[in-house]
């Protein structure tokens, strides 16, 4: 793991969201897919279960039975003809989700995305899609969870029959990632400042989004190896409001929810700091915003770029100081 390459990876994502599109408009990689499905079935870890949960979400509320489980837990949806299992996994090689396709292959039909093709999670798929998001050389999953979710919408686009320009909303989050980074030296010191506080940082974002928050986190752990976690808008009164009384709490919000407000409420009262990401919250210290982030498409694909450019840079000091890699 190299914070540099990181940094890099993160600077080649308007580029190769750019050639995603171009590749999503010459073919539909899931037009082989049977077209009756009962029940979508998504297995994935890490980063390929955080987008997996919204794909999910979204698929429920246009009537697709759909699920987004752990493909570590022992018990899950038995296997099925009429059962589409979506095994997620940008290595190719993830134990768990390897272990978990062992009870569906050759009795469900299988789709494996990935950015490795020929790995171990594509053996007897029925259908194999590359995410297409290059070797990812700081050694984080970034680009291939940004392509993720992008396939994940093209996916949903293919098994619900609806109208969606797919192609044209990876071009404007292409745009959307490169307005973030051209002016970053306008913002991220800003943001460095905001969000280095004693006891970590918690980012906030609504259920149809929930991935910007998780993987915003698990960047700001997996780099530079500081606490954060996550919390959906809504439940953040039920779990975490009560950390707002006694830590120096600092949070990324991920604006949209309706229950924004009910959240800065009690964050303006514990004189808590909140940087907002791609929209207002009164009573934020910093706001930041970016080019077509008034699209929840958009927003979708593009607003984790800010907690990734910051723990970049964090996990660039920590390692100048040390001298050395981060290792896991």
């Amino acid at each position: 793991m190299n914070p540099e390459l990181y940094l890099a990876d993160l600077t080649a994502k308007p580029a190769a969201l750019s050639a995603l599109a171009a590749t999503l408009e010459e073919r539909d990689p899931f037009a082989p897919l049977p077209r009756e499905v009962r029940r979508v079935v998504f297995l994935g870890m890490g980063s390929s279960r955080y987008a997996a949960g919204v794909a999910a979400l979204r698929l429920r509320a246009a009537g697709v039975d759909a699920v987004a489980e752990y493909a570590s837990a022992a018990l899950g949806h038995p296997p099925s003809r009429d059962t589409l299992v979506v095994a997620i996994s940008a290595t190719g090689g993830s134990r768990e989700t390897l272990d978990a396709l062992d009870r569906h292959r050759g009795r469900s039909t299988v789709l494996a995305l990935t950015n490795v093709p020929g790995s171990p999670v594509t053996e007897g798929a029925d259908l194999v899609v590359d995410m297409a998001a290059g070797e990812e050389r700081g050694g984080v999953a970034c680009r291939t969870f940004q392509h993720t979710l992008a396939l994940l919408l093209a996916l949903e686009a293919r098994l619900t029959g609806a109208a969606a320009d797919i192609p044209g909303l990876v071009r404007r989050a292409a745009e959307a990632s490169a307005d973030l980074l051209d002016r970053r030296d306008a913002w991220l010191g800003d943001a460095l400042t905001l969000l280095d506080g004693p006891h970590g940082v918690y980012a906030i974002a609504p259920a149809e989004r929930l991935s910007s928050a998780e993987q915003s986190a698990l960047m700001l752990r997996e780099g530079p190896r500081r606490p954060a976690d996550a919390c959906e808008t809504g439940d953040w009164a039920h779990v975490d409001v009560y950390l707002t009384k006694t830590l120096d709490y600092r949070a990324i919000l991920f604006p949209g929810s309706r229950y924004d407000e009910q959240a800065m409420e009690w964050i303006r009262s514990r004189g808590s700091a909140v940087l907002a990401v791609g929209g207002t919250a009164r009573g934020a210290a910093l706001t930041i915003r970016y080019a077509g982030d008034d699209d929840p498409g958009v927003a979708l694909l593009t607003e984790t770029l800010v907690a990734e450019l910051v723990a970049a840079r964090w996990w660039s000091d920590a390692a100048g100081r040390s001298g050395q890699l981060v290792r896991p």
